[in-house]
């Protein structure tokens, strides 16, 4: 594999999972984005021969508290939510590096700071 880090790069990421995506996850959750306590970003972390290591990244909204809110619950929602779609986001992200991904999975929410959590989003390649 080439560099993926060169590849997954912020802005190819925030390409394929744009800030309105956070937007409608909200809106179709509490019917308002506005309701929503943090942001969500994909980035890439690393990747090894037979897998792509990324994280969801939850920032904070001002004025919010992202403590206060249950992003531990999270990997199971994202999971099954249409609005952030992740297998197909898999799927194209394996694409872009000309792999099938054989499987993906969502790790368990880790709180890096008060005002950002992590969810671990593994993607093994064929």
């Amino acid at each position: 594999m080439t560099n993926a880090a060169q590849i997954f790069t912020p802005d190819y990421l925030d390409e394929v999972f744009p800030q309105s995506r956070t937007d409608a996850f909200f809106e179709a959750l509490f019917g308002d984005a506005e309701d929503g306590a943090y942001d969500i970003r994909l980035r890439f972390e690393k990747h090894g021969p037979d897998e792509l290591a990324f994280t969801f990244q939850l920032h904070q909204r001002p004025g919010m508290c992202l403590a206060c809110n249950l992003t531990y619950g999270l990997p199971q929602v994202f999971t099954r939510h249409p609005v952030l779609a992740v297998a197909k986001l898999a799927q194209t992200l394996g694409e872009r590096i000309g792999k099938i991904p054989a499987s993906w999975a969502l790790g368990a929410t880790r709180e890096i700071s008060r005002s950002l959590h992590v969810i671990p989003f593994t993607i093994r390649i064929a």
